[in-house]
């Protein structure tokens, strides 16, 4: 923001001075040929065209941050044959203020050693209803907190994506939260009936065979998730319980081994 109105602001990178067209400039501070800085004997250029710097003036930027706004003062160099229709900010004061730009999954920059302090580009949408609103809304809390750890092909395009997010949104509870951890989709549940009947299945009987580590690691995950999603739960010690939970295999002394009931057998009922 300057002088209390939106302006836009061009972060480039490739250009080694903060500068600004003189007839962008006039819309904004009609009266800004009364306090310019005079400038001599330096020279400008852009690509192959030769700069006429008119003077210099002091600026007052605010980004915007429901956090807290960050305001820098930048010295534009005012260019007469400046055709842009915004504010450059070039590696000048990108160096001076730690302006850092992340051109990755999310486009965002970050001002100064708060780095988790984010703001948005004015052409990613999404990041920037996430700025605005610090209070997320149900779509952007299902965004960022329930596929959190989604990936999106790099081939769709900006709209193809929001229009999946809707989708996904749209029918969100078919997505396990903290509150539903195995979803909570009507009329599909699962009924699981526990058969402790003899005789046990041959399978459940197997020998213990050796672990290796990475197939250890990988148990050690996916009991974790289990135990997350409140599908398995440690015993006590000594507790007693009428219907054991599944089977699952773990290891012990550098071997895999069959822990929980081994009489439980999972039979689904759909209905």
């Amino acid at each position: 923001m300057v002088n209390n109105q939106e302006e836009k602001v061009n972060l480039d990178t490739g250009a080694y001075c903060t500068r600004v067209g003189k007839s962008y400039l006039k819309t904004i501070v009609p009266d800004w040929e009364e306090k310019p800085i005079p400038i001599q004997g330096a020279k400008f250029s852009s690509a192959s065209e030769r700069m006429k710097p008119l003077g210099i003036i002091d600026l007052t930027l605010i980004f915007p941050h429901p956090s807290q706004c960050v305001r820098i003062k930048v010295e534009f160099l005012v260019m007469e044959n400046c055709t842009s229709n915004h504010f450059i900010i070039g590696n000048d004061y990108l160096s001076i203020y730690g302006i850092d730009i992340s051109n990755q999954k999310d486009r965002y920059f970050t001002i100064g050693e708060n780095k988790r302090q984010k703001f948005g580009f004015l052409n990613n949408k999404r990041h920037v209803t996430v700025v605005k609103n610090e209070e997320k809304s149900p779509e952007m809390y299902f965004f960022t907190e329930q596929l959190k750890e989604a990936e999106f092909k790099h081939e769709l395009t900006g709209k193809k994506k929001e229009k999946l997010i809707d989708l996904l949104f749209k029918y969100k509870n078919a997505f396990a939260t903290d509150k539903e951890p195995l979803s909570a989709i009507i009329g599909h549940e699962v009924d699981i009936i526990l058969n402790v009947e003899k005789p046990y299945p041959p399978l459940l009987r197997k020998r213990a065979y050796p672990a290796r580590p990475r197939a250890r690691e990988a148990l050690e995950v996916h009991i974790k998730e289990l135990m997350d999603l409140g599908v398995l739960r440690k015993l006590g010690h000594n507790e007693q319980v009428e219907v054991t939970t599944p089977v699952i295999i773990t290891w012990n002394n550098g071997k895999s081994r069959m822990v929980g009931g081994m009489r439980a057998l999972n039979t689904p009922h759909y209905p």
